[in-house]
C-alpha cells in the first residue's frame, strides 16, 4: 500500500528521511570500502585510491552518526 508523503506527519516524514539518509550513507561507505579492496587486490589500477576511499567512508559514517535531529540548527 502506497501512502501520499504529504499525508504523513512531520515527525514520520523526518524519521523516514533520516533512515533513507542513513541507508544511503551506509551504501556509499560500503561501496567505497569495496572499491578500495578491489584496488588493493589488483583488479583496478592503484592511483592512491584505497586510502582516499577509506577516508571518504569514514567521513560518511562519522557525519551520518550525528545524533542532532534533522531540521534543528
Amino acid at each position: 500500500m502506497l501512502c501520499d508523503w504529504n499525508l504523513l506527519s512531520d515527525d514520520l516524514q523526518l524519521a523516514l528521511a533520516r533512515e533513507a539518509l542513513r541507508q544511503a550513507s551506509a551504501t556509499i561507505a560500503g561501496q567505497a570500502e569495496a572499491l578500495a579492496a578491489e584496488i588493493e587486490a589488483g583488479t583496478l589500477r592503484d592511483r592512491g585510491g584505497p586510502d582516499a576511499l577509506r577516508l571518504l567512508a569514514a567521513v560518511v559514517r562519522t557525519t551520518t552518526d550525528d545524533p542532532a535531529p534533522i531540521g534543528q540548527p
